[in-house]
């Protein structure tokens, strides 16, 4: 019988060292990507985009399961499965948001739970319960406990598999729930590669791969860029106070052009670790084709004029625009245009304000 990495749950082979599962001692309980992920966060083989989302869709569908749908709050929109309730034929789905810690602090989490029930609603998605898990990093016992007890108040008897977007928090949140360290966490995508059961409590939870969300830039960005992108501490918002027609650039990801800014408040929730650069609308053109990837960096993009465009004029008192993947602008105020350019995979998102 084959033996499976206690970590990610993928078959254990000692013969191809470049693909998955290698160890190179089968009598281990960790692959070698789980042991180099665990003690030094290095990525042997990167998983980004090597997860058949229809297949993993099919496997929970099969099994007589309650669905814990795990979603960074922080990433919201990245998080969404479309058509989810069509996927998941008859499945109850429970929503556990992890990450609402990396909010500013003075967000009230009854402004979240209602943001998370309206965005819902809005994609027809239908589920039976949601839990904020916040401190799930820190494997707070009161947040472990809520989502253990809103999971023992809907589960029936069944089994319980968790369902998520890679880096969601899926697998600490099972190591939290078990008092245990063995499942492989990291905030590198993918660690998850395949259903992993584990008996608990007279019956099996599942952890599953990640959902690779295709419109997402964190699918895309390199493995040396993630630490530049993905939130691992609290969010310090940068804001500015705009007139006239406006520029903002996130490091090389992300331009946003403001046209027409009449006193507009923009506050921008992004990782720290980016540069956010402030011009004129009218010497954006020239700035990125002379600097991306200089000034203008990091990027996932050799030149400027391969970004996609994405235009809205529709008029909302506060409006959120979102990168999946990588954060977003919340824009207070009357503006004419706005124009966003981005990595023609990444999707924008424009929404009514989370905050």
């Amino acid at each position: 019988m084959s033996k499976t990495c206690k970590g990610c749950g993928v078959t254990l082979q000692n013969e191809h060292p470049d693909k998955i599962g290698y160890t190179p001692n089968l009598d281990k309980e960790y692959c070698q990507r789980c042991f180099r992920l665990t003690h030094y966060n290095d990525v042997v083989i990167s998983m980004q985009q090597g997860i058949d989302n229809d297949e993993l869709l099919k496997k929970v569908n099969d099994l007589d399961a309650l669905v814990v749908w795990v979603v960074d709050v922080v990433d919201f929109e990245s998080s969404l499965i479309k058509g989810m309730n069509r996927h998941l034929i008859g499945k109850d789905i429970l929503l556990v948001c992890t990450k609402s810690d990396l909010l500013p602090r003075d967000i009230n989490p009854n402004k979240i739970a209602n943001f998370i029930m309206r965005r819902l609603k809005e994609h027809g998605i239908k589920i039976v319960g949601v839990t904020l898990c916040p401190d799930l990093h820190k494997q707070d016992p009161e947040s472990i406990e809520n989502v253990n007890e809103s999971i023992e108040h809907v589960r029936n008897n069944r089994d319980v598999v968790l369902l998520g977007n890679a880096n969601a928090g899926k697998s600490t949140l099972l190591n939290g729930l078990m008092n245990s360290s063995e499942l492989t966490t990291s905030w590198h995508p993918g660690t998850t590669l395949d259903l992993n059961p584990i008996e608990y409590n007279g019956y099996t939870l599942y952890d599953t791969p990640g959902i690779v969300n295709s419109k997402s830039l964190l699918t895309y960005v390199p493995v040396e860029q993630l630490k530049d992108v993905i939130f691992q501490k609290q969010i310090n918002p940068k804001k500015f106070q705009l007139t006239k027609n406006q520029s903002l650039a996130v490091g090389g990801y992300v331009r946003l052009d403001l046209k027409d800014c009449d006193k507009v408040n923009v506050v921008c929730y992004f990782n720290e670790r980016l540069n956010i650069h402030r011009g004129k609308m009218e010497q954006a053109d020239q700035l990125w084709e002379t600097h991306l990837n200089e000034l203008l960096s990091p990027s996932i993009n050799d030149e400027f004029k391969d970004m996609k465009k994405y235009t809205n004029t529709k008029k909302i008192p506060k409006m959120d625009v979102v990168i999946a993947g990588l954060g977003w602008f919340c824009i207070q105020g009357n503006v004419s245009q706005i124009d966003v350019y981005v990595n023609e995979n990444v999707d924008v998102i424009f929404r009514e304000a989370m905050i």
